[in-house]
């Protein structure tokens, strides 16, 4: 019999595999079944002779109103894997594996392989599919050893017709082993939702049962042994067998369906899978449950809001859906909004949305200042405002959708210092802030740009270009500074004053009165239309007043104005007092001129 040499050695037996787990989720008018089939020609316990069948076929019969949705191509065997095979003559290429090894003295190896083949199943229908290609002949006369030479395939085909109930149908999936060594295995199936538990079925694919074997071999959902008889006993779950098709010929593999109406209870969200088998090498590939599930599904979504500079106000146009769902989502249905994990908005659905409905929204929300520049805006469906909800959906776990934000500000500056320089008249001046393009940004990245006024500033025009040698007519002079962050559009405006003071006059005291147009007059540079209010006295080495001199006259020429006669002053040094009247030169200053002739 098969496994008696496990039986005797079992102390050394290991074995790994794959976890099952959830792989994907169908909401609606949705059934599935099994189509498949063994390549062993006989179960392998009685094969005197190892063989496996490279190909085999079975027949997928829907109904007329059936429309397939999915199609999963399962395959297995012993070995480490033939990942290439045919399915109808069309190459399919696994795009999943699963592997297990079972030790015991040396190691056997078995595999399974997925792809999705939804495409080919709904373009093919009703008929006859036959798996080829497929080959594990090189590891027949090792796993003739201990009788776990086989090999199989099968489809798991999801469908939906509008007379069928809303359900909810889960696809689990992996490679997991009960054995002698390891006679129990629990699965725990995640993600159910049993709202309603009539007609309520769960499918297994399974490798390498024997119909031979029922040492202490059950199968268990939430505790409770299920069966099917005369089929599927309860001491002998996998044993060869086909509900489907209600064959007892399909060595060494099972597809089982099983009514689990009342082995589940509404309001579950998991169940329970227990395997125990006291000789059997059994491996679970996949798990398919249909539960009658009449519920929605909230999402939501947004596109990013405009954002402008500066503003912390966000117009936010969500959109709630209800795809995939069984039921409608009531209107009420609350909808909080999130600023990293902060509440800064909330809202309600309008209207009960249907089954693969819509609705849309809109909601202005202020960010708070506490709030830095980037952050996630989230919205949350079904949520009071703490992340908890008050519909009863299919799932909790896609109510949430989040966008990265960054808010555009101006950019920072730096305070620019206001520039004096010396009054050319009339509080005229020459300035030079070339060096602040640099020194008023904080990004050398940024653009800095001068301009006149704040108009040009705001609309980008009459640059100042000359920087270093900029004139004032008059002043104060108000100068304004665009800072702009060419990143973000985002830009700021600073200011500064161009400033005159009057500084100290400079004198040239050597006059040669010959008109030749050079030193003809005794000239001060810096004083007239300057020093409105000045007073110009010159004297004569004797302390005698020539020349009194404002700016309502002209400079003074050599000639005095207090000489009887001839009135020209001669050759020689004079002195002079110039009285700017001016609050920051209180005194007056003096000095002495050459005057030539």
């Amino acid at each position: 019999m098969k496994k008696s040499l496990v039986f005797f050695v079992f102390f050394l037996q290991f074995s790994f595999s794959q976890n099952i787990g959830l792989y994907s989720q169908f909401n609606g008018r949705y059934d599935f079944t099994f189509v498949g089939n063994t390549l062993n020609p006989v179960e392998n316990s009685f094969q005197t002779t190892p063989a496996v069948l490279t190909s085999s076929s079975a027949t997928l019969a829907l109904t007329t109103n059936d429309v397939i949705e999915s199609a999963y191509l399962y395959w297995a065997g012993c070995g480490t894997g033939d990942f290439n095979v045919k399915l109808n003559g069309t190459d399919v290429l696994a795009t999943r594996t699963f592997s297990n090894t079972l030790t015991q003295g040396q190691s056997f190896n078995f595999f399974s392989a997925f792809a999705n083949v939804t495409t080919q199943v709904q373009a093919t229908g009703n008929g006859t599919y036959t798996l080829s290609d497929l080959d594990v002949s090189s590891f027949l006369p090792l796993h003739a050893q201990n009788r776990t030479n086989f090999a199989g395939w099968a489809l798991i085909v999801v469908y939906k017709n509008t007379s069928l109930p809303l359900n909810q149908l889960n696809v689990y999936d992996g490679l997991q082993v009960v054995s002698q060594l390891q006679n129990n295995l629990d699965v725990t199936l995640n993600a159910l939702n049993v709202i309603d538990n009539v007609d309520a079925k769960i499918g297994f694919l399974a490798w390498e049962g024997d119909s031979g074997i029922q040492v202490n071999e059950t199968l268990r959902i939430n505790g409770n042994i299920i069966s099917n008889p005369p089929l599927n006993p309860a001491n002998n779950a996998f044993n060869g067998t086909n509900s489907i098709t209600n064959s007892n010929q399909l060595y060494n593999m099972d597809l089982d369906i099983y009514n689990i109406q009342n082995n589940i209870n509404v309001g579950d969200t998991s169940a329970l899978i227990q395997l125990t088998s006291g000789q059997d090498y059994v491996m679970i590939n996949a798990i398919v449950t249909k539960l009658n599930s009449q519920l929605p599904d909230a999402r939501i979504t947004f596109p990013a809001p405009t954002l402008s500079c500066n503003v912390r106000q966000l117009q936010i146009n969500y959109i709630v859906t209800n795809n995939n769902a069984t039921a409608s989502l009531p209107a009420n249905t609350p909808i909080t909004f999130y600023a990293d994990n902060v509440v800064i908005g909330s809202a309600f659905t309008q209207n009960v949305i249907p089954i693969d409905g819509l609705e849309t929204g809109t909601i202005t929300v202020t960010i708070p200042t506490n709030i830095p520049l980037q952050f996630n805006l989230i919205a949350n469906v079904d949520d009071t405002g703490n992340g908890t909800g008050i519909v009863n959906e299919i799932s909790d776990t896609n109510n949430l959708f989040s966008l990265p934000i960054q808010l555009l500000a101006s950019p920072n500056f730096n305070p620019l210092d206001d520039i004096v320089s010396c009054n050319l008249g009339f509080t005229k001046g020459i300035f030079d802030f070339s060096e602040y393009e640099g020194s008023v940004k904080t990004n050398s990245g940024h653009l800095s740009t001068f301009y006149n006024s704040e108009i040009d500033a705001l609309n980008f025009t009459n640059q100042i270009l000359l920087l270093n040698n900029f004139e004032a007519l008059q002043t104060p002079k108000k100068i304004w500074v665009r800072i702009d962050d060419q990143q973000n559009g985002c830009y700021s405006l600073t200011t500064f004053d161009l400033l005159t003071k009057n500084c100290e006059p400079i004198v040239y005291n050597a006059v040669s009165p010959d008109n030749d147009g050079q030193n003809d007059f005794f000239f001060i540079e810096g004083l007239r239309d300057i020093f409105i209010n000045f007073k110009l006295e010159i004297y004569n080495r004797w302390g005698r007043l020539l020349w009194t001199g404002n700016n309502n006259k002209p400079d003074w020429n050599g000639y005095s104005e207090n000489t009887m006669g001839n009135n020209e002053a001669a050759s020689g040094t004079y002195y002079y007092i110039l009285y700017l009247n001016d609050p920051d030169y209180p005194k007056p200053l003096n000095g002495y001129l050459y005057l030539r002739r």
